[in-house]
């Protein structure tokens, strides 16, 4: 499979707080990346920092064999190729579930509003939502919130989709319902870097596990060797106590 994301010893700080210091990254087409650790520990901001919705003070990040420069052209051109879905939504509450969908592919990438209308109903019917095209975000549960947050970034064909927490808002109930479309999107093959405290999910989702712990990637490996010959005493003392964590903030 061939790299389509390389990230070059990026650094994140605040003023005088590091985030995170020279992370190395590599994923490649059709890779599933799962991306977990202790809360505070920088994880989701390093996934805003690869869709620069957060600046990055070092380093380099490069799609395609391209390196994305500060300038704004090429930030539009990364956040139209690198999607992303967050734990609260982000839904627009005045517009039905079909008006949220249209609304960036007809309005940014110029496309034909019958093209988009029909696309965006194919999806809603194959996360279970057709019926709901009409409903204002307020009428939906929060897995059918977040089922829609996920169409609509899949609506404007991103290459890669990063998924922050986004069961972390749901009541548990909800949470399958969720986590089976992505599981869905996995086996199509599509490229995904996913951030959760899903362990169980994590295991069925993941070709590659990556764990964060004060700022830096402490270990990782493929999913089985995650779980079961975890190399350091940090990641095993992490995976006995996940179920007591809370969610990242």
């Amino acid at each position: 499979m061939e790299e389509i994301l390389k990230v070059n010893n990026i650094s994140k700080r605040y003023e005088d707080i590091t985030v995170f210091e020279k992370m190395n990254l590599s994923v490649k087409k059709g890779e599933v990346v799962v991306i977990v650790g202790p809360s505070g520990c920088g994880k989701s901001t390093f996934l805003r920092c690869l869709n620069a919705l957060e600046d990055i003070q070092e380093g380099e990040i490069i799609l395609d064999g391209k390196t994305v420069s500060a300038d704004q052209k090429d930030i539009v051109e990364l956040r139209e190729r690198v999607g992303m879905v967050f734990q609260s939504y982000e839904l627009f509450p005045h517009l039905t579930v079909l008006q949220n969908l249209m609304l960036a592919p007809v309005k940014v990438k110029k496309r034909n509003k019958k093209e988009v209308e029909k696309e965006a109903l194919e999806f809603l019917e194959r996360v279970g939502l057709l019926s709901k095209k009409d409903n204002y975000p307020r009428q939906l549960s929060g897995g059918q919130k977040q089922r829609v947050a996920i169409v609509r970034a899949l609506i404007m064909h991103p290459e890669i989709l990063l998924l922050d927490e986004i069961t972390a808002a749901l009541d548990p109930e909800m949470v399958k319902e969720v986590l089976d479309v992505v599981l869905s999107l996995a086996k199509e093959g599509r490229t995904m870097l996913i951030v959760t405290h899903e362990m169980q999910f994590a295991r069925a989702v993941a070709d590659r596990m990556i764990f964060i712990d004060e700022g830096r990637i402490v270990e990782e490996g493929s999913a089985e060797e995650f779980f079961e010959r975890p190399k350091t005493e940090r990641l095993r003392k992490f995976l006995q106590t996940f179920s007591y964590e809370l969610k990242d903030a």
